[in-house]
């Protein structure tokens, strides 16, 4: 017989999802990868948890199939500008 705690907290140890479904992301920058233009994804779906890290479908209008990724890898792109131009300066006499 299963018995159920009552007043029972949910499980806090699961991390939640950080992204939401159709938000514009980007992957994060590698060192010692080549430089290459920033390709923006949308959050097709949101998955399960693996090693402690929310996974997420992505796709990218450039290509034609979906990713599957985990949070870590993502950054938000909020800026469609500033992520075509990833190094900004803050000196505007630069």
């Amino acid at each position: 017989m299963i018995r159920f705690q009552q007043n029972a907290r949910p499980r806090t140890d699961t991390p939640s999802h950080r992204f939401a479904v159709g938000q514009t992301v980007r992957m994060k920058s590698r060192i010692g990868m080549l430089q290459k233009p920033v390709e923006l994804f949308e959050i097709k779906s949101r998955l399960p948890v693996k090693d402690g890290s929310p996974q997420y479908r992505i796709r990218s209008e450039q290509e034609t199939y979906e990713r599957v990724t985990t949070e870590d890898n993502l950054e938000v792109a909020d800026d469609p500008v500033a992520a075509n131009n990833p190094v900004v300066s803050n000196n505007p006499a630069a």
